[in-house]
C-alpha cells in the first residue's frame, strides 16, 4: 500500500521556513520525500533548517516578503532555476498583541502587508502556468483568531480573516486549472512568535489562558505542519477552499 502522502517528485516553497511552523513543515516535509525551497529574510538560520532536513536538492532562497511589489517577479525568476512547484506554503507571519485603542493605520497596514498582502502576491504569481505544474496545492497558514473574536488581537484578526475569505474565493476561482486553496487555523502554538506575542504575560497567566481555551493544551509546530503536509498532498486531493482548525480544541467551545 502506498503512502498517501508521500511527496517524492514533489517541489514546495515553503515561506517563514526559518523558524516556528514553517521550519516544522520544511522539514517533514524532506522527510515526505519533497524537495523544499526555504524562504525568509535570515539566511543563517535557514541554513539551520537546511541542516535538520533529510534528502537533496534542497535551496534556499532568501528574501524579504515586506518587498510585496517585488514577489511576482522573484518568484518567476526563482522557478525559472527550480523548475514548477507542486505546492506552496505561506507561513511567513507578524504577530500583533495590542488594544484596539493602540492600533493605528501605519500598524494596522504593516501587519496586512505581511500577513495577508504578502500571501496574496505568492499565490496570484503561484497559479500562473509556467510557476506551478497541475493539480498543484497552496497552503495558506490563518489562525483560529481569523475565526473568532480575540481581545487585542483586532489587527492580527483582520488579517488572517482576510486571508481565510481570500482562500475561499480562489479555491473557487482555480479549482477548473486543478490548483487547490486551503488554510489551517492554528490555535497556541509553542513558536518564537507566539512567546514574543505573549512575551507580557507571567508563565502563569499564559498557562492559565491555554487551560480555559484550547482542551487539549499548548500545541507544537509539528502538529500544525502534519495538517499542512496533508492539505499538499493527494490524500486531500478532493479538498479546496477549506480551513482546518488545528487548535486543541480552541474552537469546539
Amino acid at each position: 500500500m502506498t503512502n498517501p502522502l508521500q511527496m517524492e517528485s514533489k517541489t514546495v516553497l515553503v515561506t517563514g521556513a526559518s523558524s516556528g511552523i514553517g521550519q516544522s513543515a520544511a522539514i517533514l516535509l524532506s522527510q515526505l520525500g519533497a524537495r523544499v525551497i526555504l524562504t525568509a529574510r535570515n539566511q543563517e538560520r535557514l541554513r539551520e533548517t537546511l541542516g535538520a532536513m533529510e534528502g537533496e536538492g534542497h535551496r534556499l532562497a532568501p528574501f524579504d516578503l515586506g518587498r510585496v511589489e517585488e514577489i511576482p517577479l522573484w518568484l518567476r525568476q526563482l522557478v525559472q532555476e527550480t523548475g514548477p512547484l507542486d505546492g506552496l506554503v505561506c507561513s511567513a507571519g507578524i504577530s500583533s498583541l495590542r488594544p484596539l485603542r493602540m492600533v493605528d493605520t501605519a500598524h494596522a497596514e504593516e501587519v496586512m502587508r505581511i500577513n495577508y498582502h504578502a500571501a496574496v502576491a505568492l499565490a496570484s504569481t503561484f497559479c500562473r502556468k509556467e510557476v506551478r505544474r497541475p493539480e498543484s496545492s497552496v497552503v495558506l497558514v490563518a489562525s483560529v483568531a481569523g475565526l473568532l473574536g480575540v481581545a487585542a488581537r483586532s489587527a492580527y484578526s483582520g488579517s488572517k480573516g482576510a486571508l481565510i475569505a481570500f482562500a475561499r474565493s480562489a479555491a473557487v476561482e482555480l479549482a477548473p486549472a486543478g490548483v487547490r486553496i486551503n488554510c489551517v487555523a492554528p490555535g497556541y502554538v509553542k513558536t518564537e512568535m507566539h512567546d514574543s506575542a505573549m512575551r507580557e504575560l507571567s508563565p502563569e497567566k499564559m498557562e492559565a489562558l491555554v487551560r480555559a481555551t484550547q482542551p487539549l493544551g499548548l500545541g507544537k509546530p509539528l502538529d500544525v505542519a502534519h495538517a499542512i503536509a496533508f492539505l499538499l498532498s493527494g490524500a486531500s486531493r478532493w479538498i479546496t477552499g477549506s480551513v482546518l482548525a488545528v487548535d486543541g480544541g480552541y474552537t469546539a467551545q
